[in-house]
């Protein structure tokens, strides 16, 4: 039986995304979603098997549903989302016997909504790569690219099959050790933690009724998050050494470890995942974009997980690029010059360096066990709890209530 011959890939491409996550595939779905005209490529050399593999899930605000529902796929993925109703927080030591609560939120929004919503990375993932499939953006998944060279009127990407592809806009999203952030010369502000963030799944006897859980004991912050049925993704700090010593040991002390965090509250619980752990630090790029290049998502700015905002910053991220790249063709500008391409920059630089400093203050604040610190931060948190506007005002930034966001953020299309 003969095969099936592949289709000849194109010469060229008006965007190129190096990197196929929920950052590259949103970016190209809104941009095929408002302008059908522009060719866009994925080059997306990730498997199909790791994405059903990843056992990650993320917190969506809700202006990142809003985006999604703009895009037509929120519907398909609130079905199996989780929302997250309220979230409580502690500060205390692994050996407490009690965990005071010093902070609640609750969903006191002015809109009926959730503030946020757990969806698990592979379903997010997959439902991006099937509207891209349905709306024309061409995706590569046999290699990636492997250099690249920008002249005045176009990038020229060499896959690793050593296939050559021009484009307007090459844009990077593949991941916080970017290489083709370094291949482009673009400096970082950088530095590790010394922690490491330790991800899985497990399962509960008693349900969660939708409540998160964030519980800053002195190695780094120690979040439940909780997912649809009686499970709940984990998210927990820990010194890098002693990370290491965790993953090493065999799954019954592990579980030993994890029901001193995690505490009796649901009942008995037991792994219901992999377990992972990712080096944690914070890395900042100095310049979003050079002609004929952007960085998008974790290329541009990696931060703690400590406010989960990661993915969110991510989705602002793909929302912004797209409107500047379409209004820009609207206008029969080209978008890959320096001059449009410093609108998105000048749109995501500020509020990517903000999250990462506070992010960086509250790690500090947090990850230790300095008796003074602990008072002073315990007493500062019982003080927000009885201030309702402050409340609010955290509540809106978590669920990301902002007039100046994108058009899809906001719910609108471009």
């Amino acid at each position: 039986m003969a095969k099936t011959a592949k289709p000849k890939l194109p010469e060229s491409v008006d965007v190129l995304i190096a990197g196929g996550g929920y950052v590259g595939l949103s970016c190209a779905v809104a941009i095929k979603d408002a302008a059908p005209h522009l060719s866009v490529m994925v080059v997306d050399p990730v498997p199909e098997q790791a994405v059903k593999n990843d056992e990650r899930a993320s917190a969506i605000a809700a202006d990142a549903s809003r985006m999604l529902d703009a895009l037509g796929l929120w519907k398909g993925l609130v079905k199996n989302a989780q929302p997250i109703n309220e979230m409580i927080v502690t500060d205390s030591k692994v050996s407490d016997v009690t965990r005071p609560v010093f902070l609640t939120f609750a969903n006191e929004q002015e809109v009926d909504q959730p503030f946020a919503h757990m969806v698990e990375n592979r379903e997010l993932v997959k439902a991006l790569r099937k509207k891209g499939d349905r709306d024309g953006v061409i995706r590569i998944t046999e290699n990636g690219v492997a250099n690249f060279e920008t002249s005045v009127a176009q990038s020229v990407v060499t896959l690793s099959s050593g296939v050559t592809i021009s484009t307007k806009l090459l844009v990077a999203c593949d991941g916080v050790r970017s290489r083709l952030r370094d291949m482009a010369g673009i400096q970082t502000v950088h530095w590790p933690y010394d922690q490491k963030g330790i991800v899985c799944t497990v399962e509960h006897e008693r349900p969660h009724e939708g409540r998160a859980e964030e519980h800053f004991l002195p190695a780094g912050p120690f979040a439940i998050l909780p997912l649809k049925g009686n499970r709940s993704s984990l998210v927990w700090t820990e010194s890098s050494h002693d990370a290491d010593r965790l993953l090493k040991q065999d799954e019954l002390i592990f579980e030993t470890e994890l029901e001193q965090r995690f505490g009796y509250k649901l009942g008995d619980i037991k792994l219901a995942s992999k377990v992972q752990a990712f080096p944690l630090g914070l890395r900042l790029a100095r310049e979003f974009v050079r002609s004929r290049f952007v960085l998008a998502g974790d290329a541009a700015h990696g931060i703690h997980p400590i406010a989960g905002q990661g993915l969110n910053l991510g989705f602002k991220d793909a929302a912004a690029l797209a409107e500047t790249i379409i209004e820009a063709d609207r206008l029969g500008q080209d978008f890959g010059t320096v001059d449009v391409l410093e609108r998105y920059q000048m749109w995501r630089r500020f509020d990517t360096v903000q999250m990462g400093v506070v992010t960086d203050v509250l790690n500090r604040l947090f990850s230790n066990d300095n008796g003074f610190l602990r008072a002073a931060r315990s007493f500062g948190l019982g003080v927000v709890d009885r201030m309702p506007e402050m409340k609010k005002y955290f509540i809106n930034q978590a669920a990301g209530e902002d007039t100046s966001a994108p058009k899809l953020l906001r719910g609108e299309a471009i």
